[in-house]
């Protein structure tokens, strides 16, 4: 059997697939280089039997054909973020035992030595593809498609793994809700190692037969002249692009307003999601463009759970509705329902839910009630409709539509040589939703400045990672069980209070 996605674009074959930096390519095209790319993986094998294959790929069409030929010869696809540090990097491909790394030539010093310490297979996007394509494996719909590395509560990220059914029923999902069809033109302006870029725009576009425009990276100028010149019918982003769009429209000058505002006249449908999105933001959006932002919720465990309807009204502030085959539940601490109009955590149903956490049995059983996955995450049930209210561990952090565990980063502080103890929490912060800020207690007659600290911490973290705010104190707070109180400290470090 082949897989659903391939068979969908052998329908679209003379269509236009994915327009990015490389040039502009058919559903014929990404058949043909996905299945040289498979052909070039699988090496006279006949299937990759769910080998794991690490990917660093900037956005484009080398990134989708590899992610494609990845599936089609039988493995495992593993994407890597363009933007981590080489300590990043080097902990997902051992933690997955990935036996395969592909890389683009940009990224070939940064992987290469990371190969041959591992004594892994090496492949650069800039190979060339024999023309003779083998026999590629029927790949069945129950096996793993997909590792994508997600923070928790924990300290290091683990690896989230997807069935291709869990990708179809995700997408399809989607697809129904939000009505994606042939004729939709999306611009790409989101990581390619997160659920959002993956799924959301890129599969969909491509279940639906629909033209994906890709950006290497996002640029606020660039982006605002893709929406005035491509006729564009959808477009996706998080909180924090919103933000930067806004920006730069309020820079332009006003006959570049209102080409920019009517560029966004254009689109079907604009959504905002990833993070929580503020209300002044919405609000200056739809002055801006004319669009009441669609909010969604979901994760990279789940897919998306809960949507603001396509159709009929959209809540500020709220989540919305459960989504097509979606379940959703909110429970006590005792995993009792909650009353009407009461708070609990969201707890989620679906074929779209994860099928484990890589290798790691504990953490997955601990995560899931009576086949409900527990999210951590706090809600309300009003009008109808969800509205979120944070999360239930003050240890995550949501900044600009990532989330990072605040354990992790205090982890890898503490081996600076300066700093002798510290706690890290989020700040509310309008632009990136949470900023991610460190308390430090440094060791006697020690010097930090967060300029250095930043310079020292990018060699190590993700830089959404990295703290953008830096306060030292002379302790600590702790209670009776000598846990940092963070939500104490949070308080303080709003209200000015903490003493140094």
């Amino acid at each position: 059997m082949n897989l659903q996605l391939i068979e969908r674009a052998k329908k679209y074959e003379k269509s236009i697939a994915i327009v990015a930096s490389e040039g502009k390519f058919t559903y014929q095209n990404l058949l043909r280089s996905s299945a040289q790319i498979a052909t070039l993986l699988l090496d006279g094998k006949e299937d990759l039997q769910e080998q794991r294959v690490a990917f660093l790929i900037p956005s484009g069409f080398q990134y989708v054909t590899t992610l494609w030929g990845i599936w089609r010869a039988g493995g495992i696809a593993m994407p890597l973020c363009v933007a981590h540090p080489r300590p990043e990097l080097e902990y997902a491909i051992a933690d997955s035992g990935a036996s395969i790394i592909i890389a683009h030539p940009d990224f070939a010093a940064l992987l290469h030595p990371i190969a041959i310490e591992r004594g892994l297979r090496f492949i650069l996007t800039s190979e060339i593809l024999s023309d003779n394509i083998c026999a590629l494996p029927d790949v069945d719909l129950t096996r793993r498609a997909l590792i994508l590395y997600t923070s928790g509560t924990t300290g290091k990220p683990k690896g989230v793994v997807t069935l291709h059914q869990n990708i179809q029923a995700q997408v399809t999902s989607l697809v129904s809700a939000w009505e994606w069809t042939s004729s939709d033109r999306i611009l790409h302006v989101l990581p390619l190692h997160h659920i959002h870029g993956i799924i959301n725009v890129l599969t969909c576009a491509l279940w639906a037969g629909a033209e994906c425009l890709m950006l290497p990276k996002f640029d606020a100028k660039i982006v605002w002249e893709r929406i005035i010149d491509s006729n564009l019918t959808l477009f996706m982003a998080v909180p924090t692009i919103y933000v930067k769009l806004i920006n730069a429209w309020e820079s332009a000058d006003f006959e570049l307003q209102q080409k920019m505002s009517q560029g966004c006249t254009q689109m079907r449908l604009m959504v905002s999601g990833s993070a929580a999105l503020p209300v002044q933001v919405l609000e200056k959006w739809q002055q801006i463009s004319g669009h009441f932002l669609l909010e969604r919720y979901g994760m990279t465990e789940i897919g998306m759970a809960l949507s603001n309807p396509l159709h009929g009204e959209r809540l500020a502030g709220y989540v919305g509705k459960p989504l097509p085959e979606v379940e959703v539940r909110l429970v006590d601490e005792n995993d009792n329902l909650v009353l009407a109009d009461t708070p609990g955590e969201v707890q989620v149903k679906s074929p779209g839910v994860f099928l484990e956490y890589w290798q790691k049995p504990e953490a997955t059983a601990a995560s899931f009630r009576d086949g409900w996955f527990c999210t951590g995450d706090l809600a309300v049930v009003e009008n109808d409709n969800y509205r979120l209210l944070g999360r239930l561990s003050v240890d995550i952090i949501k900044t600009g539509g990532y989330k990072v565990s605040a354990l992790e980063i205090e982890s890898v502080l503490l081996t600076h040589p300066l700093i002798q103890d510290c706690a890290v929490v989020g700040l509310p912060n309008l632009e990136w939703g949470e900023q991610v800020c460190a308390v430090l207690v440094l060791v006697p007659g020690g010097d930090l400045t967060l300029e250095l600290l930043r310079i020292w911490g990018k060699e190590r973290l993700a830089i959404y990672k990295v703290p953008t705010r830096m306060v030292v104190v002379n302790e600590l707070t702790r209670n009776a069980m000598g846990k940092v109180t963070k939500g104490e400290l949070v308080r303080q470090l709003q209200d000015g209070s903490l003493v140094k």
